[in-house]
């Protein structure tokens, strides 16, 4: 018996279609691309078509282009290599750029150079737009920063620190040949007492290598190694010192900076492969979120959050007219200079000082039961209670000044009879009697920060910040891959993240 032939569906390549089908007819109605192509519909892009030149041969769109760089982004396709296939072979890209092919040097010079000027208020556009859909809050929002690796050799650095020993070692060499040169110097010479190098510049060092040369230049019998030590002295000192100030005027206030991408600084990065602690060139992140959307983002070269928190808001007025209403941060932005600047702003500071969660442990205050904040204080006398019932009288104030400049005064109060107390050596470990200093405004800033902290909406904002602004940082870098910049500069870094951040609200919207 002849076995039965199976039956297949119509199989023909050549088959040809009296009405090709739509590209519309193959996306899905709630697919991302088209959250895409309808939030770039409906913002203005004005300031984008500004970046172009009335002259010259046409240019592809920049709206298509946008949605091309925008749905690359949301799709995990950030290479423009990539992005150039994509719009061949995606139905997806094929759709938003109208069968449009631009290779990767237009992406390219899109991403780099036209919306250099424009992705900032793109991104706000897209901010209010999801905003006056109810989708997220300008006036409430959750703060936390992260860093993300620089496109930058790891290996190409310069340190703040080397320089300064490099500096130090050229004093000390000139240092040593100017005493020979005294030492050998006859009087018509009329060789002068050693250069202050306590500050050495390019004009010092050349000043003090020409006159070595014209004094040791005349002798016949020098030592040879004074002599080849002057020699290389004389080729290498002045190129090396203007080298350093170069090198110090691109550092700036930082420590360090890579070859690669000078406004890259090495930090201690989370991702460490090598589990060593190496430091890697990088960028710390500052993002302010609400309902999981990205409402304001800033790129800083310094890698601590201390110190961003008020450009971060700087940009949020710039961006929105006005600064938001109440801000939730954790405890690597409570400090006494972003407290002030929140109270001057008047934003509802929802902040954590150092030691509160430590502080709300039980085992912690009773391992440190003579720590100054548990003293009793007294303010009509102003002085303090020790642990034995003694006073400790106000003997003046300190003033110190940060790394950004802000001046902090604290209140120094002595103990009268440490040497014979029962409790030296537990109440405090220094020889003499015991000097706290207490930062008033700063202690009273933190019983704020607590009693906020501590209320009932504070603990819901609290709560709401480890799942708010935190699992962002996870769904880009964890879930879309994107753990190190592509582009190099500050500028462009800028540029990419504001990608990376217009993507996480579209994804967010259409979820």
């Amino acid at each position: 018996m002849a076995r039965r032939q199976p039956t297949f569906k119509p199989y023909n390549q050549q088959q040809l279609m009296l009405l090709p089908p739509s590209l519309d007819e193959l996306i899905p109605k709630d697919h991302a691309c088209r959250v895409v192509n309808e939030v770039i519909n409906n913002i203005n892009l004005e300031p984008l078509n500004a970046a172009y030149h009335s002259r010259g041969t046409s240019s592809y769109h920049p709206q298509m282009l946008l949605k091309v760089l925008v749905y690359g982004y949301v799709s995990n396709i950030y290479s423009s290599r990539k992005l150039e296939a994509a719009c061949k072979e995606s139905i997806y890209f094929m759709f938003l750029s109208s069968m449009s092919y631009p290779d990767h040097n237009t992406i390219n010079r899109f991403r780099g150079i036209r919306l250099k000027d424009a992705l900032r208020t793109i991104f706000e556009q897209v901010v209010l737009l999801l905003a006056q859909e109810g989708l997220l809050s300008i006036e409430e929002v959750y703060t936390d920063g992260t860093k993300i690796e620089a496109n930058a050799n790891k290996y190409t650095f310069v340190w703040r620190k080397a320089i300064a020993t490099n500096k130090e070692k050229m004093k000390k060499q000139l240092a040593q040949i100017w005493e020979y040169a005294q030492s050998v110097a006859a009087a018509e010479d009329d060789l002068p007492d050693p250069p202050d190098f306590t500050i050495i510049n390019k004009e010092k060092v050349k000043d003090t290598v020409d006159k070595l040369n014209e004094v040791l230049g005349k002798k016949e019998h020098i030592d040879k190694k004074m002599k080849a030590r002057l020699g290389y002295i004389t080729k290498h000192f002045p190129a090396n010192i203007s080298r350093y100030e170069q090198q110090e005027a691109i550092l700036g206030d930082r420590n360090s900076y890579s070859k690669t991408d000078l406004d890259a600084t090495f930090m201690r990065l989370k991702e460490d492969h090598m589990r060593n602690g190496q430091l890697k060139p990088a960028y710390n992140v500052q993002i302010s979120t609400s309902n999981q959307f990205v409402v304001n983002y800033t790129i800083h070269s310094n890698p601590t959050d201390t110190n961003t928190l008020g450009s971060h808001l700087e940009q949020h007025e710039e961006s929105f007219g006005t600064a938001p209403k109440s801000i939730t941060a954790d405890a690597g932005y409570g400090s006494e200079e972003n407290y002030t600047l929140l109270e001057e702003k008047r934003i509802s500071a929802y902040v954590k000082y150092g030691l509160f969660d430590k502080q709300q442990n039980k085992s912690f205050n009773r391992k440190h039961p003579f720590s100054a904040d548990k003293l009793f204080y007294n303010p009509q006398g102003d002085h303090y209670i020790c642990p034995m019932g003694q006073k400790m009288n106000y003997i003046g104030d300190k003033t110190n000044r940060t790394t950004t400049g802000f001046l902090q005064t604290v209140r120094m109060y002595q103990a009268s009879n440490c040497i014979k107390c029962p409790l030296n050596g537990a109440c405090h470990k220094s020889k003499g009697d015991r000097i706290i200093q207490v930062n008033m405004n700063l202690e009273r800033q933190k019983q704020q920060a607590d009693k906020l902290l501590k209320n009932e909406e504070g603990i819901r904002k609290r709560k709401k910040r480890c799942f708010d602004v935190e699992p962002v940082f996870g769904n880009i870098k964890y879930n879309h891959g994107f753990r190190r910049f592509m582009l190099r500069g500050r500028q462009k870094v800028e540029i990419e993240w504001g990608l990376i951040a217009i993507a996480q609200n579209i994804r967010k919207k259409a979820a």
